[in-house]
């Protein structure tokens, strides 16, 4: 069985994407599992199945995997790699209109450098469910702030990060709180404008950078006055700028980096 890809990367939050008519049928979260494994598979943090514009409201959809084939309902930097995707192909042009399993979300396209791409996504309105929240972890409580920013995010103010973050991270995710597990962002405040952050993502452990994660870390800030729009998020890729209006708007890269055939 072959499952055809394009590999392609948000501030090296990377993906692999199908057009959802070349998918195969079967165990869809059984194959995300395989295509992502980083050392039998392709590799990457999730996997997209694009389809083309099916009416006028918007240029494309997707379905998004984690890389432990869980599904998530949203990734800011997989919705830009499938923006580019969709640009690179035809079905879009300056804007484009990506349905995700958190609404439609419209990106405009600012550069364009052959197969890398910079887009200003707007990322919706977050809501914060519990600004400041006391959550219990096994090395005692902590002070987070939880979210929502079309995905479940926990928020963690930290002086620094010369500590175990990914094994809290991954306690966090699966912390019975979270019934549906969450991701998490380690922030740190760095000026009026700047946080430092880590992130450790549901489904996929410890990324590069994240789009919905920044969008989280960056409103929890602003809520705790830590910092003020514009924001620029210092992640282990790069930074990832954002402001804050009635919504908020991320500005990021996508890469489109091969293409090629899995064989499952």
């Amino acid at each position: 069985m072959k499952i055809p890809f394009t590999k392609a990367h948000g501030a090296k939050n990377d993906f692999l994407l199908t057009w959802q008519n070349d998918a195969p049928e079967g165990d869809l979260a059984a194959m995300a599992r395989a295509i992502c494994d980083r050392h039998t598979g392709v590799g990457a943090d999730g996997w997209l199945l694009v389809t083309p514009p099916v009416d006028a409201d918007a240029e494309g959809s997707i379905q998004l995997y984690n890389s432990d084939g869980s599904m998530a309902e949203i990734s800011g930097n997989g919705t830009r790699c499938a923006a580019a995707l969709l640009v690179r192909h035809g079905y879009a042009a300056g804007v484009v209109r990506v349905r995700t399993g958190a609404g439609i979300k419209t990106l405009r396209l600012l550069k364009r450098t052959a197969l890398a791409f910079e887009f200003d996504m707007n990322m919706g309105r977050p809501e914060i469910t519990a600004e400041r929240f006391e959550l219990p972890l096994s090395t005692g409580p902590r002070d987070v702030t939880l979210l929502w920013v079309g995905n479940p995010q926990c928020a963690v103010p930290v002086d620094d990060f010369d500590f175990d973050w990914r094994a809290m991270g991954a306690e966090i995710e699966r912390h019975p709180h979270f019934p549906n597990r969450t991701n998490v962002s380690f922030l740190k405040h760095v000026d009026a404008h700047t946080i430092d952050v880590r992130f450790y993502e549901r489904g996929a452990g410890e990324t590069m950078s994240s789009g919905t994660g920044s969008t989280g870390a960056a409103a929890a800030a602003v809520a705790r006055g830590m910092v003020e729009s514009p924001v620029r998020v210092l992640t282990p890729a790069g930074p990832i700028d954002l402001r804050f209006e009635a919504d908020v708007f991320l500005t990021g890269p996508a890469e489109i980096t091969s293409e090629g055939e899995f064989f499952l």
